[in-house]
């Protein structure tokens, strides 16, 4: 199709907004202040309030009440950003579409997985991409949030859930296997509980806040009550450091970052979870992202399995 071939019906003069003052507008509705929304740009302060200023001095309308240590939307702000979060969508359409079409093997590609599985998994595999494929630049996300592929917070996620949304493409590449750890000295000097009705005395870790870590511990027969779950983080390395220092026992992915731990239960608490691999629908045809997909279900198929795959 030629350019002289697409018609709109449009006054060009009405559409003169610089992508960069609404991007500036949005960040700031969203972290709460011009600090935490320029360093979510990569932005200096200075430059991402200059974006904001210039943006409502062009609309002729107040966005932002400015406070000493937040901002607020203006009802002017409220009506706005819903227009602007579509202007968001069309511009991650965009880009999405053009990135799956680029033929370069040259650009980044980030790969998001909860903290603990990214130190025990990905460092081999990101070590034989970095021979396979010198010229990329990889990213890794070690996170439990799951971070939003739809809007390119990660190009490629393992993830312990099928993905559901329709833009999303998943792999499923394995199981994996957690069960209750404690350390050698918390068992030498507290014992360990020898079936579910015998946890009552002993201290217990959770991820994240009390309410999920109870749902958890309950759904696998063990009823932890509040005052046994003191230690909380939404970090696996940090509570896994916590169960080393003998506070207390808690649920933890199998693997050899647990070496040196004691199972707890180990034939009565044991949890299976599946591994996917996902990316965007629109990424699939993208040649890096591709190549860091297959190398990543390849290697991380073999681990989880102990397989080779050809």
């Amino acid at each position: 199709m030629r350019a002289s071939d697409i018609r709109f019906s449009m006054k060009w003069s009405a559409v003169d907004l610089d992508w960069n003052q609404v991007r500036a507008f949005l960040a700031t509705a969203q972290e709460g202040s011009f600090s935490a929304a320029s360093r979510a740009l990569g932005l200096t302060q200075p430059t991402l309030s200059r974006q904001v200023s210039a943006l409502e001095a062009h609309l002729g309308v107040t966005l932002f009440e400015r406070g000493t240590r937040s901002m607020a939307l203006t009802e002017a702000g409220q009506a706005l950003l819903s227009p602007a979060k579509v202007m968001l969508d069309g511009a991650l359409d965009l880009s999405l579409a053009a990135e799956g079409r680029s033929t370069s093997m040259q650009g980044k590609v980030s790969i998001t997985a909860t903290s603990l599985f990214a130190m025990s998994y990905l460092p081999p595999v990101i070590e034989a991409l970095r021979h396979r494929a010198p010229e990329l630049t990889l990213e890794v996300i070690a996170s439990n949030s799951l971070q939003d592929l739809r809007r390119r917070e990660a190009d490629i996620a393992v993830r312990h859930v099928r993905p559901s949304e329709d833009e999303l493409i998943g792999r499923l590449i394995g199981e994996h296997t957690a069960g209750l750890y404690a350390s050698q000295g918390y068992v030498e000097q507290r014992g360990a509980p020898s079936a579910l009705a015998d946890i009552h005395g002993h201290d217990f870790l959770g991820f994240d806040n009390l309410d999920q870590a109870l749902e958890v511990y309950q759904q696998l027969g063990l009823k932890v009550t509040p005052d046994q779950l003191r230690v909380f983080s939404g970090h696996g390395e940090v509570l896994l450091a916590m169960v080393r220092q003998g506070l207390g026992l808690c649920i933890l992915p199998d693997g050899e970052f647990c070496e040196g731990l004691e199972p707890v239960l180990a034939d009565q608490v044991r949890v299976d979870f599946p591994v996917w691999l996902v990316t965007h629908r629109e990424l699939q045809t993208n040649p890096r992202i591709r190549l860091v997909f297959d190398a990543l279900a390849k290697a991380l198929t073999e681990r989880l399995t102990d397989k080779p795959v050809s």
